[in-house]
């Protein structure tokens, strides 16, 4: 019999919870964003322009989420957002001036993140669990779970915003 707490999903939960805490603080400390507006800061400075559908994607937010991020980051005029010239009821989202300087800043928080969460293991060490973790989402990938269904089922479970 296995035991629960050697298992790779409630290590990566584990992970998740003791670097999440940290990354909220940094934000608001740092960059002045919110956790989920920092994550869409940094997917629409990293990515865009995007769609809602593609920034909740890219964030590894509900949709729901990425819209009021979305919303949130343009009355902070960081994001403008236009009308989709392939879609009538979509929008393209690409980062105002303003909000280039703060994506700079942002991505500076996320350096200095990564940098603290990965600093115990070597280089040699963070590419083989690089290359780990890619076949590893490439599997879940390929097994037909879809974003959208795996996001929607973290509102089922009630999970709270961020």
């Amino acid at each position: 019999m296995f035991e629960l707490d050697r298992t790779l999903t409630y290590r990566l939960h584990l992970l998740h919870k003791l670097t999440d805490l940290e990354s909220q603080r940094a934000y608001v400390a740092d960059a002045g964003l919110s956790m989920s507006d920092g994550r869409c800061l940094t997917a629409v400075g990293s990515f865009g322009p995007l769609s809602v559908n593609d920034l909740a994607q890219k964030a590894n937010l509900t949709k729901g989420q990425a819209s009021r991020a979305a919303q949130s980051l343009v009355d902070q005029k960081l994001v403008r957002k236009v009308a989709s010239p392939t879609d009538g009821r979509g929008v393209v989202l690409s980062l105002t001036a303003q909000g280039d300087a703060a994506w700079r800043g942002a991505m500076q928080v996320v350096a200095r993140r990564n940098e603290e969460i990965f600093g115990s293991l070597s280089q040699a060490e963070r590419e083989q669990l690089g290359t780990l973790f890619d076949r590893l989402i490439g599997q879940a990938q390929a097994s037909g779970a879809l974003f959208d269904e795996v996001a929607g089922l973290d509102s089922l479970a009630g999970h709270p915003d961020e």
